[in-house]
């Protein structure tokens, strides 16, 4: 059976970048080591459409197709994982300034390319969801299927009964249209601070931040804690899980149609 995209059918992560062919083949599940030499010497390898008879040839086990016998890559299952995000890590892959990425959290993880389904900013925490399965997250993120997300806001100065109601009114958005809770709630208070709970439907790029500012108030801690009927629970902050079956479901029945597959086709 065929490998590629930079994971291996025995459940391990594969290393990024260049690696020896013999390497390759035993870390993308097609033999042991010490048998994949046999394979290619035997010609019955190929890289990108080529035979490859080179067992020290360098391939990128990321990027270059590798066959054997003509059977080309294996699919993916998808992956499903929620992250308890914690606050000073970028949602990205990568960061041009430096600065370290929710991927540090995923670092030891045995896990395909999976990328985050919607953003948290750099000092905002709580549930993040990652998947490989991008059709799956193009609708979750979808504004026209209207999947709430839920946070919880610690604001400064305490705020007043009549916050809630001017954040459901809305105010205007400098790029346009309006931004509006879709229901807001104060939790609890202290002499200068209070929790709040917002619920948006789009979640629009710093939107529960650009909500209160415009209301003179500034955000202490936010933290994302449901996004549709999924809920952060008490996963503890850095750590990662699998989504249960049973969640995945509850997520679809929350979506339109079509229903999300388990597995490529």
């Amino acid at each position: 059976m065929g490998r590629t995209a930079g994971t291996g059918g025995t459940g391990g992560a594969v290393r990024r970048g260049p690696v020896s062919l013999v390497r390759a083949l035993s870390k993308l599940g097609f033999a042991s080591r010490s048998r994949t030499a046999g394979l290619i010497l035997s010609g019955r390898v190929a890289v990108n459409g080529r035979p490859a008879l080179e067992p020290g040839l360098r391939v990128d086990p990321g990027r270059d197709v590798i066959t054997v016998d003509g059977i080309g890559p294996a699919p993916e299952p998808f992956v499903h994982i929620l992250l308890n995000k914690p606050r000073g890590l970028v949602t990205t892959a990568a960061d041009e300034k430096g600065r370290p990425t929710v991927y540090e959290c995923l670092k030891d993880a045995a896990l395909p390319r999976v990328v985050p389904v919607g953003r948290l900013d750099m000092a905002s925490e709580g549930l993040l969801m990652f998947t490989n399965d991008t059709r799956w997250a193009d609708r979750l993120l979808d504004p026209r299927n209207r999947l709430p997300r839920v946070y919880r806001v610690q604001v400064r100065p305490r705020p007043d009964p009549g916050l809630c109601l001017a954040l459901t009114a809305g105010t205007p958005a400098p790029d346009g249209g309006r931004l509006a809770a879709r229901s807001a709630r104060i939790l609890r208070t202290g002499t200068r601070t209070g929790w709040l709970e917002v619920v948006l439907e789009e979640g629009r790029n710093r939107e529960v931040r650009r909500l209160l500012e415009a209301r003179g108030l500034e955000v202490r801690r936010l933290v994302r804690v449901a996004f549709g009927p999924l809920v952060l629970g008490d996963l503890p902050k850095g750590t990662w899980r699998a989504l249960a079956a049973d969640e995945l479901e509850a997520l679809d029945r929350a979506l339109p149609r079509p229903a999300r597959n388990s597995s490529r086709p």
